[in-house]
């Protein structure tokens, strides 16, 4: 039989994608003042496989990866999603997003992102919120699944990841002293 146990708190991870680089100081400026201070930022990333969200947001869209120091409760991710769903609003233009926030979590095993889209592998975790499970971690790395967004299983977002995973087996050291 197993026992319950608490989960342990997770890394909070949030991904933004965007044409205009300026929004995003101001978007993790206010990130920043909910969750806590950015500890791992990643560099500019380009987001040229798919042309998906350029009717809305235009074309030439960058995105940018942080973590952040504060461990988040897994179960927090929900609320998280809706709150970022509410600063994409703030930042929208005659109805169009002008950034994308995707947040998420990491754990020792796994990266899971939020989404309010169902799908089969998607797990629903309340306030119409879903689990994706994007990339687990097996062999010493990060792999992607057969689902994973072409973008989370590039390898220079899995060299940002590991680098997030090293900081958050050092942050659960600490929090466990």
């Amino acid at each position: 039989m197993s026992h319950p146990r608490p989960p342990r708190p997770a890394k909070l991870v949030i991904g933004m994608f965007m044409q205009k680089r300026d929004l995003f100081g101001s978007a993790a400026g206010v990130l920043e003042k909910q969750y806590g201070p950015i500890d791992i930022v990643s560099r500019w990333l380009s987001f040229d496989f798919t042309s998906y969200y350029e009717r809305e947001m235009g074309s030439g869209l960058s995105r940018r990866m942080m973590s952040f120091q504060n461990l988040v409760p897994q179960d927090a991710l929900a609320d998280i999603k809706h709150a970022t769903n509410h600063l994409e609003a703030q930042h929208s233009r005659e109805g169009r997003r002008q950034i994308n926030i995707d947040p998420g979590y990491l754990l020792l095993e796994r990266f899971v992102l939020a989404t309010g889209k169902n799908f089969a592998h998607r797990i629903y975790i309340g306030k119409n919120i879903y689990a994706d499970l994007t990339l687990v971690y097996h062999d010493n790395a990060f792999r992607p699944l057969p689902w994973t967004y072409p973008d989370y299983a590039r390898s220079d977002m899995l060299a940002f990841l590991e680098r997030v995973r090293k900081k958050y087996i050092y942050d659960q050291k600490e929090q466990d002293r």
